[in-house]
């Protein structure tokens, strides 16, 4: 029976692929405290032992999907790339940039002092700064070194044994670091911080503060007393009775009669008046000085929650205190804000700024949603279609530019196919948040092909290497644990006091773009939670799109620097 199942694993390699996503995926789902290994760690693990069989795998399969892989990372980041590195993001930017060239320096001296070779040197970068894409350009590079086929194969196989020594330090250690060690060292009360922050942009922590009037609401009908406040006022004055709150006189009943309210509609005695608000403002507030009444009919209007994409340049850097005295904001309320490639959740706050790519997650009655969505962009309905003309045609773009090689003397240059995807992705993925007629891949879609793509070409890599695995563990040992340990920390140490001490980030956001240009995510949610808000998040998206597309591209300029 082992025989067989031995065999068929050698004769049919792609079950052999889908049986280390199966066991990479499973296992890299258990969490302690919400660190684990993750699917990349698992897969590669299980590829490493399946491989210890002896299987053969077509090439061209690790290539095409890492392609996929490649084009949904910059798709997903595009948006926050290009405003990064165009407008008020610059310096979020440019500290990215900083981190980004601490994280290649330190693994880069690590291998030549340690003497490791090109391979084991990516490996030891890829897995300290846990960048699992960068040995797919890197892999590329050392392929075009010209080396004897034996020679390059021991530099590919020592590649996965590397990573996987460093990784696991390299995710926990980061999020040890930065959310645990570095308040310490920085002198820094993060939960302290938050708060103030949150005062600066005008967050209130008490009921009916301008911050929390974004929230979900509900709508209740109330009865209009003689002599009223609101009685001859128009709605819109009448709303503005409670300072600082977003409700809207959303119905009116006059008689027998239902009516949509507009700003100018005139509140009459007797009038029963539906009221949309956040529930709190409602019950505590209006419930105790107005008469309750249970209308059926007068509630019964449609209501959704829809998220929108940020695509208009009207809307593009605006607060949502800017957004809020908007026409086509009457009515309407905001419930999340998700940014970037890895919807980061942002807070809201009055002085949010939103920006071209943001997801508004809104909610009200169905027409008041709809002329919000229009002014701010598109709504992204759910879909399970995605454009696959665009996809295709955009990766064979991208890279075929790649393919180009250009000569500067007698030394050659490349993108190579993988480095033009990603620039594709980029490109296509802010083209798609400024003109969002075409190029549609849903949430789901993007996952698949990030994930998946990247675990595919994991799965190939460790179960073609898998013979070697344990000879270069033996042979690399115990120092390379602590060589990951080195080449992780320091880059970290080094980001937190440049962020504090040379481009002076606020305090509360600072850790936040530590964890995007690293690429941690682990890490931005232990320091969320060490906070106790969503704030540090702030500073993670602009940092992640630059640091996400320049440690994958390090990986091809690492095997430069050592050859």
């Amino acid at each position: 029976m082992i025989d067989w199942f031995v065999n068929t694993l050698r004769t049919y390699p792609e079950i052999a692929i889908f049986l280390s996503l199966a066991l990479g995926y499973y296992f890299g789902s258990f969490t302690y405290k919400g660190l684990g290994l993750g699917a990349v760690t698992a897969t590669l693990v299980a590829a490493v032992i399946i491989g210890q069989i002896g299987i053969t795998i077509s090439p061209p399969l690790k290539a095409t999907f890492f392609l996929m892989f490649l084009f949904a990372i910059g798709y997903g980041v595009g948006p926050q790339f290009v405003r990064g590195i165009a407008k008020d993001g610059i310096p979020q930017a440019l500290f990215a940039v900083v981190v980004c060239v601490f994280c290649l320096g330190a693994p880069f001296i690590a291998a030549k002092i340690a003497g490791y070779d090109v391979g084991s040197a990516l490996g030891l970068y890829a897995g300290s700064q846990t960048i699992s894409a960068s040995m797919g350009l890197g892999t590329d590079a050392i392929n075009r070194l010209g080396l004897a086929p034996e020679e390059a194969k021991r530099l590919l196989d020592a590649m996965p044994v590397a990573y996987a020594v460093t990784y696991i330090f390299g995710t926990v250690g980061s999020a040890i670091v930065l959310a645990l060690i570095g308040p310490a060292l920085l002198g820094i009360d993060l939960e302290a911080e938050c708060k103030r922050y949150e005062a600066e942009q005008g967050g209130k922590k008490e009921v009916g503060g301008a911050g929390t009037a974004w929230h979900h609401y509900e709508l209740r009908a109330y009865r209009v007393r003689e002599g009223g406040p609101v009685v001859g006022k128009t709605a819109r004055e009448a709303e503005s009775l409670i300072p600082e709150q977003r409700v809207f006189i959303e119905r009116i009943r006059r008689g027998s009669k239902i009516e949509d309210a507009t700003a100018d509609t005139v509140i009459q005695a007797g009038d029963v008046v539906a009221v949309a608000g956040r529930r709190e403002v409602l019950v505590s507030l209006i419930g105790h000085a107005a008469e309750e009444v249970d209308d059926r009919e007068l509630l019964a209007v449609p209501v959704e929650g829809v998220d929108v994409l940020v695509t208009t340049k009207e809307a593009n850097g605006k607060t949502l205190a800017e957004l809020a005295q908007w026409p086509s904001s009457r009515g309407v309320f905001l419930r999340r804000i998700a940014r970037g490639a890895t919807a980061t959740e942002i807070p809201i706050l009055p002085n949010t700024q939103i920006h071209r790519g943001d997801i508004l997650t809104i909610v009200g009655r169905t027409q008041d949603t709809a002329a919000a969505a229009k002014a701010l962009g598109v709504a992204d309905r759910p879909s399970d279609v995605a454009d696959v003309a665009f996809i295709g045609a955009a990766i064979t773009i991208g890279a075929l530019i790649g393919a180009l090689v250009y000569k500067v003397g007698d030394v050659p240059f490349t993108l190579s196919t993988s480095g033009g995807a990603l620039i594709s992705g980029l490109f296509f993925g802010w083209l798609r948040s400024v003109r969002p007629k075409f190029g549609r891949i849903p949430t789901s879609t993007v996952w698949f092909m990030n994930s998946v793509g990247l675990n595919v070409f994991i799965a190939v890599v460790g179960i073609s290497s898998g013979p070697g695995f344990v000879a270069g563990l033996q042979q690399l040992g115990f120092s390379l644990f602590l060589w990951g340990i080195f080449a992780t920390t320091v880059p970290l140490v080094l980001a937190m006091y440049v962020g504090k001490y040379v481009f002076r980030f606020h305090p509360a956001i600072l850790l936040g773009c530590c964890s995007g240009a690293r690429t941690t995510t682990a890490s931005l949610g232990m320091i969320n939670d060490r906070a106790k808000s969503q704030i540090p998040g702030l500073g993670y998206t602009v940092t992640y799109a630059v640091g996400n597309t320049l440690l994958t591209i390090w990986g091809m300029v690492l095997v430069m620097m050592m050859t």
